[in-house]
């Protein structure tokens, strides 16, 4: 079953939103050199308590972390460590804020740099276009989460985005969903079309949905690691990217709630 979000419960998950989208900006700017992932899942549940928030994710059954890092080759659901990063890592960081009866999901990807202007090198570059590849599909995504669409356009303008040059994958045993009451909920998000557009759900005002761009610089292909239950990377040992925004689908548009 899809929950339609009433005005006053849009209102209250805006403003979780709104914690979530401070919170993650700041842990990404601390996402430097020196820094291990333990620090960054600490600083994350501090800043999201002192806003008024809850962490999200410690409320899903058997995970006890604010954050999911994704550092390198691990796709999603990493549990933090004491990894200290450096500089040329792939750092992804998914986190959720659960704010008076309601969840935001939200998460974003970047290339580690130092504070000091170095060299960059040919795999930075490589790097670089692929995030910016992600983002962009991420953008053309939330584009369509329109009321008339359907889930199938959101689906389709990721795809043909990170797909359109043959060099990336997206994964396909992972996908985005609907957010609300439930950190998951209906409807499925796909980031890749199955079947046709025309058999996927509406999209209706009052919607809220977590999109995201789950993918690889490599094959889609994926495998737990480390066997911790949780961590999920890519196969063949490339970089992944994760970007997700949570959306309503508002009645002149989308409206993107963490933000």
């Amino acid at each position: 079953m899809i929950n339609i979000k009433t005005d006053k419960e849009i209102k209250i998950m805006m403003h979780g939103g709104k914690i979530l989208a401070e919170v993650l900006l700041a842990v990404m700017d601390n996402v430097i050199p020196g820094v291990s992932e333990l620090e960054i899942d600490a600083l994350a549940e501090r800043l999201i308590r002192e806003k008024g928030g809850e962490s999200g994710f410690k409320k899903v059954d058997g995970y006890s972390h604010t954050i999911c890092v994704s550092t390198n080759d691990v796709v999603v659901h990493g549990i933090p460590t004491n990894y200290i990063f450096k500089e040329g890592d792939v750092v992804g960081i998914d986190c959720g804020v659960y704010y008076e009866g309601f969840h935001t999901d939200m998460a974003e990807t970047r290339r580690v740099k130092s504070k000091y202007l170095s060299p960059i090198s040919k795999r930075d570059q490589d790097i670089d276009i692929f995030l910016k590849n992600g983002k962009k599909a991420l953008e053309a995504g939330i584009a369509v989460a329109k009321s008339g669409n359907k889930i199938g356009n959101i689906s389709k303008s990721i795809q043909d985005i990170v797909e359109k040059e043959g060099n990336y994958s997206i994964v396909r045993t992972l996908i985005g969903h609907g957010v609300g009451r439930e950190l998951h909920e209906e409807p499925e998000v796909p980031g890749f079309l199955i079947g046709k557009i025309s058999d996927t759900p509406n999209l209706i005002p009052g919607i809220t949905i977590a999109i995201e761009v789950i993918y690889n610089m490599g094959k889609k292909d994926v495998i737990y690691k480390n066997k911790d239950g949780w961590s999920i990377s890519t196969k063949d040992k490339s970089i992944s990217g994760l970007f997700e925004r949570s959306v309503l689908v508002g009645e002149n548009g989308p409206i993107i709630l963490t933000k």
